[in-house]
């Protein structure tokens, strides 16, 4: 497996077709602090952001390349927690989040907190868009200590297929760094034979998490280790590593006042009247990016 620098804001991809096993690796930088930039979030908001914005990435750099629609967004939410709304999307390595939260609660919280502590009773959907009509649609229970853990619930419980993630997040003296790694076995279909993803303890899988659980923050927040450098410490040994460049990741919106007008247009006329202020005109903030726009209509 030939090596090659990587920098930050990139994601790779990689198979290994005799442990019938498939991994995305992610490092983010500028893109993280381009989000959260667009709100004062508090330190722990952040974290949870920032591991949030790498989950989009790895889970959407498993989408298969079917045009510039194909979008994975994740949802999290709840009625009592202290984040009412947390949801990031990725479409064609072009990523946006946003956190609602109820700043009072956290104040009095502290810093390092529990994903229980922060939603309560709260659920993650995960949404899969192929960019061809179709749709698929997990959701599950917010369980788990970590936005990771609740991910690797989603895939072992949706869509039954084994998958370990490791997500790291750290603020700097350049800003916050944020990291992730998704490795899946992969189901074998052959008819008449047991699927390999409802065999949790099928020894592949259990070689290739083992060799996973050894990574450490550290290595996937470092700066000076390209995401290749990462695969080939881990997996060195194994017979192939196919590698798959993905793309060069950024922050983006969507949003435009063409966009917001036609949504609008929808409304019924008397519905409009409530929304314009006092010089007729409808205000409408996104909440991805802090754009205010001033609509006429």
């Amino acid at each position: 497996m030939e090596q090659a620098e990587t920098f930050a804001d990139k994601l790779l991809g990689f198979t290994m077709p005799a442990r019938n096993a498939r991994a995305r690796i992610v490092r983010l930088d500028r893109v993280v602090e381009d989000v959260l930039s667009a709100h004062d979030y508090p330190p722990p908001i952040t974290h949870l952001l920032s591991e949030a914005l790498v989950l989009a990435a790895l889970m959407g750099g498993l989408l298969k390349a079917e045009g510039e629609d194909a979008q994975l967004t994740m949802q999290a939410q709840t009625k009592g927690g202290s984040v009412s709304l947390l949801v990031c999307d990725y479409r064609g390595g072009v990523l946006r989040g946003y956190a609602d939260f109820n700043a009072d609660a956290l104040a009095d919280l502290g810093a390092n907190l529990s994903l229980e502590t922060l939603f309560g009773d709260g659920y993650l959907a995960i949404t899969f868009e192929t960019g061809a009509g179709q749709r698929y649609q997990g959701i599950v229970p917010l369980e788990g200590d970590t936005l990771a853990a609740a991910c690797e619930n989603y895939f072992s419980q949706s869509e039954q297929v084994p998958t370990m993630i490791r997500v790291a997040s750290r603020a700097g003296a350049k800003g916050r760094v944020a990291a992730g790694l998704l490795i899946q076995h992969l189901a074998d279909g052959e008819e008449g034979r047991e699927r390999l993803h409802v065999r949790l303890d099928h020894p592949d899988w259990e070689h290739i998490s083992a060799l996973t659980s050894t990574i450490s923050h550290d290595e996937l927040l470092d700066p000076g280790l390209s995401l290749e450098g990462i695969a080939w410490r881990l997996f060195h040994e194994e017979e192939e590593v196919r590698i798959q460049p993905g793309p060069k990741l950024q922050q983006g919106c969507r949003c435009s006042a063409e966009y917001y007008a036609a949504v609008l247009t929808r409304f019924p006329e008397d519905d409009r009247e409530h929304m314009r202020d006092e010089s007729g005109a409808v205000i409408v903030d996104c909440a991805f990016c802090a754009q205010s726009y001033r609509l006429e209509i």
